[in-house]
């Protein structure tokens, strides 16, 4: 899932060029040849975050757009006594 990778020896001995090399891209960090973690920039995590919370938040939407029914009517309609 990345044009970029690099075992953890390498991350170890100089990230800065790592971080260089990739110019904004993924890295992924493998141990043993297999992918352990990705590096990514923190500009990319922060659009991730964003959008996961994006999608939550939609999800949450969806789900009370189906419970209309339970919905309380305009205040202008409501007597105390509905309260």
């Amino acid at each position: 899932m990345s044009d970029c990778s690099a075992n953890i020896s390498e991350l170890k001995k100089n990230p800065s060029a790592l971080l260089s090399e990739a110019n904004g891209a993924p890295i992924v960090i493998l141990n043993h040849n297999k992918p352990a973690a990705y590096l990514v920039p923190a500009e990319t995590y922060e659009w991730m975050m964003d959008a996961l919370d994006d999608q939550e938040l939609a999800k949450i939407v969806a789900e009370r757009r189906q419970e209309k029914e339970l919905a309380i009517a305009p205040l202008e309609n409501l007597s105390l006594d509905d309260l």
